[in-house]
């Protein structure tokens, strides 16, 4: 049971920072005073407050009042939405920029995904994404040969790339499939997103399809560690669980 009482109390703070009652820049409570609050050792309670802190809602520094950085930014698959869609929802300024579009054959894992023929010619595009001026996630993209025009003619600094495919060819997309993991950064991830190579990246890899089952594209988003949260929600009742 002690074993848990940790992550109890650290779900309980980080409700109590989305809530606002522990708004950015305000100080948590000591570490006597949650102990104390919850009944348990001050241990416990250091653990509970490491955890946001790697989590990077709180400060790391040991020995005095943790500070709250920031709020969660977590991001939901009950709905289809776009980086910027949702950066924009959680009220975050968002831009991006386009660093590099090229033609070129398909790899065998695009061939698969898109539903494309070994060697298929595919658009490929690396994209640097911030959220308030701060670099949060380098995005490659390999875009079917359909929709390779209008993702190319757009300007380098456009801020959704699905949203102007739906304005500017009626493109729009109705599901995707998600693969989540953790990779290593990189000499390229690590220059671009300004941390260490070897630092942990969260990869989110995501297939998006038209609302006939037509693939638009497949993509690699690689995420700096603690800048987004991946929320899922599950039921029993839609995949019952065998006992």
């Amino acid at each position: 049971m002690s074993g848990s009482r940790y992550l109890e109390i650290a779900e309980a703070l980080r409700q109590s920072i989305l809530s606002g009652e522990y708004p950015v820049g305000a100080r948590l409570p000591s570490e006597s005073d949650l102990a104390s609050r919850w009944s348990v050792s001050r241990g416990t309670v250091r653990q509970a407050v490491g955890l946001l802190a790697s989590d990077g809602l709180i400060g790391s520094r040991q020995g005095a009042r943790r500070v709250v950085l920031r709020q969660e930014r977590r991001h939901s698959f009950e709905q289809l939405n776009s980086f910027a869609q949702w950066a924009r929802a959680m009220g975050c300024e968002v831009s991006s920029r386009i660093l590099s579009r090229t033609s070129r054959p398909a790899t065998a894992e695009e061939s698969s995904r898109l539903g494309v023929d070994p060697g298929s010619e595919v658009l490929y595009v690396v994209r640097l994404r911030w959220m308030d001026g701060e670099p949060v996630m380098v995005e490659r993209t390999a875009y079917t040969r359909w929709v390779a025009p209008v993702v190319r003619a757009l300007p380098e600094d456009v801020v959704s790339i699905m949203d102007s495919l739906a304005e500017d060819a009626g493109v729009v997309a109705h599901y995707g499939e998600h693969l989540i993991d953790a990779v290593a950064a990189g000499s390229e991830d690590a220059r671009l997103l300004r941390v260490r190579r070897g630092s942990p990246l969260l990869r989110q890899r995501h297939l998006t399809n038209t609302a006939a089952g037509r693939p638009i594209e497949w993509t690699d988003d690689r995420y700096r560690a603690g800048s987004v949260a991946f929320g899922v929600s599950n039921s029993a009742s839609a995949a019952p669980l065998a006992r």
